[in-house]
């Protein structure tokens, strides 16, 4: 069986700052229990105005997980959450039955023009948990574990690894693991997760004899064990258990029941989602 699956080449689109879409695509609808990735930035955004920012919107039926590489957001919810997110740190929004939220773009941010870049991931909720209670939760980097192997260095964002455990919550046997290689390095892929993911930041490496670029997105077999690189890499590897059934995405909604998005549809047309305070805007329903 081979190493590689399936590359993956992301589709970009501009928000007013570049995002480059991996997840979902045809024929990968999920990789374990991650049905949405995108790679936010980087993107430096103007000292006036609100480019960057993401106005009120609602999620049903999945967790929403950001993590940063550099620069700053505030997150803000309809449970009264005010989080500001730092590189490394890992935000956990649990939508459940609905929640609402903002991200937006620090005005010291802005006034510095700093960098923004990061993963923003979705987790498919179990059938018995998608319409569980919404919950906020935020893990600071220096809560999270991180080790030297050799010439990689890891941080551990959810789930185990090499005798580790994240304090992040889980639902579902997950794996999230932030990585970076030196030159001339290899790295030991985990085993104990069914479907897994590598997405590259920067450099290449190869698995086997095959080279995957930055900006790809390689969904591995079950015998990729190890990824070596000659001129130094960084990415994540992500994954975990198969879905306990089909999802279907629309919009921001996901669920195991069409019935729940065409409700959800409903409720935000209609107002019923509670909403953030002391946000006047939202993104309407396309």
């Amino acid at each position: 069986m081979s190493d590689i699956v399936r590359r993956i080449q992301p589709v970009s689109k501009d928000i007013g700052f570049i995002v480059r879409r991996l997840l979902p695509v045809m024929g990968t609808r999920s990789i374990g229990p991650f049905v949405f990735l995108d790679h936010m930035g980087s993107a430096r955004f103007a000292a006036e105005g609100t480019a960057g920012d993401v106005r009120p919107h609602p999620h049903i039926g999945l967790a929403t997980v950001t993590y940063l590489r550099q620069g700053e957001m505030m997150h803000r919810d309809s449970l009264g959450t005010e989080q500001r997110i730092t590189p490394g740190d890992i935000n956990l929004m649990v939508a459940g039955r609905g929640i609402v939220h903002s991200e937006r773009v620090p005005a010291d941010i802005r006034q510095a023009g700093q960098a923004i870049e990061g993963l923003q991931m979705w987790l498919a909720l179990p059938q018995a948990d998608e319409a569980c209670e919404p919950a906020f939760h935020h893990y600071a980097a220096s809560t999270l574990p991180t080790w030297q192997e050799g010439g990689a260095s890891l941080q551990l964002l959810i789930g185990n690894a090499a005798n580790h455990q994240s304090p992040v919550r889980t639902f579902a046997p997950t794996l999230y693991l932030s990585w970076q290689l030196a030159a001339g390095a290899s790295l030991t892929l985990p085993a104990h997760v069914v479907e897994r993911g590598l997405y590259l930041f920067d450099g290449s490496v190869q698995i086997g004899n095959e080279t995957i670029q930055a900006g790809e997105l390689i969904v591995l077999g079950e015998q990729a064990s190890q990824i070596s690189t000659s001129a130094g890499a960084s990415g994540v590897l992500f994954g975990g258990a198969p879905l306990d059934g089909p999802r279907y995405l629309d919009w921001n909604f996901v669920a195991s029941d069409r019935n729940r998005l065409q409700q959800a549809r409903d409720d935000w047309a209609n107002g019923r989602f509670a909403m953030v305070n002391g946000e006047n805007e939202f993104i309407p329903l396309p």
